[in-house]
């Protein structure tokens, strides 16, 4: 089995702040692109957090993709039990939705948050069960997946781990190619 990983900048890094931000549908074709090429390689789960922004839409971009590969499967695995609770009621919604998306739903803790070495175990917990990962970052502009891109950067001294970004660039194309 192989799983992949995504994750990348959320919402507020990106100056998002409504779901019909032009953005988001450029951030959304981008990850279509990249997700139906792993699957094409063999992929056939993918595993997000539910954060903000990229984790989101790409929970509904693979819900987007089983109609035309009806075998992918989609699983939220959140950092701790009662994630996103002091969230607005809008955010809830949204997130209750995404878990009725999903194939699988956890938590690597099952304890609500308690401390910062929450999140670092369910970092490792993420890239441990996957062979792949998947950031919307780039590097040059860091933001809180800096720390993800920096743990996949260290394991793939030691193990084999792909890691593809849709970086700055790669959007800023697929926003021209919009325009035309």
């Amino acid at each position: 089995m192989r799983n992949l990983y995504i994750s990348g900048y959320r919402t507020f890094e990106l100056g998002v702040f409504k779901d019909d931000d032009p953005k988001v549908a450029v951030i959304k074709k981008c990850l279509k692109q990249e997700i139906s090429q792993f699957i094409e390689e063999g992929i056939e789960w993918v595993l997000t957090s539910a954060q903000f922004g990229t984790e989101q839409w790409a929970i509904e971009v693979v819900d987007e993709l089983k109609k035309e590969y009806p075998t992918i499967k989609v699983g939220i695995i959140f950092p701790f039990l009662e994630f996103g609770s002091n969230w607005n009621e809008k955010n809830q919604s949204k997130l209750m939705e995404l878990k009725k998306i999903a194939d699988y739903v956890e938590a690597t803790s099952h304890k609500t948050y308690q401390d910062p070495s929450q999140l670092k175990n369910h970092q490792a917990f993420l890239l441990d069960h996957c062979q792949a990962a998947l950031l919307v970052y780039d590097p040059e502009f860091e933001g809180k997946t800096k720390f993800v891109y920096q743990a996949i950067k260290k394991k793939q001294e030691t193990t084999e781990f792909e890691m593809r970004l849709i970086d700055v660039d790669q959007l800023q194309n697929s926003s021209i190619e919009e325009e035309y």
